[in-house]
């Protein structure tokens, strides 16, 4: 049991938890989660596809694509003369989900999020 543990990096101990800060830190920004959004629901998108999408500009949301490759958690494919960006696997998309869920359950006032009703149905 230890063993599973260990080779996951889920222990205290574990050399992953700082790198495991800064993930967190890369997703600390609102524009970045919104792109992640965008990513997750339509696989792949141009810059300024992403930029309509998450309401910033074409510059600010590359500067924040580049933070995201650099993390390795987007890349990016060619097509023509146009570059298209995709989640690089679902560990990001998931991560995402979960901080949206637990803000939702920050403001529910007591009651249920959304995303309980949803799973029970």
């Amino acid at each position: 049991m230890n063993a599973d543990k260990q080779i996951c990096g889920l222990d205290p101990s574990s050399e992953y938890v700082d790198l495991a800060a800064e993930v967190f830190g890369i997703l600390s920004d609102s524009t970045r989660i919104r792109i992640i959004l965008a990513l997750r629901r339509t696989a792949e998108l141009s810059v300024n596809a992403i930029a309509e999408e998450v309401g910033k500009t074409r510059p600010g949301v590359s500067q924040h694509l580049a933070r995201l490759r650099m993390a390795r958690m987007v890349t990016t494919r060619q097509d023509g003369t146009k570059v298209l960006y995709r989640l690089s696997d679902e560990h990001a998309s998931a991560l995402v989900s979960e901080a949206i869920k637990q803000a939702e359950h920050s403001v529910a006032n007591g009651q249920l999020p959304q995303h309980h009703h949803t799973m029970q149905g």
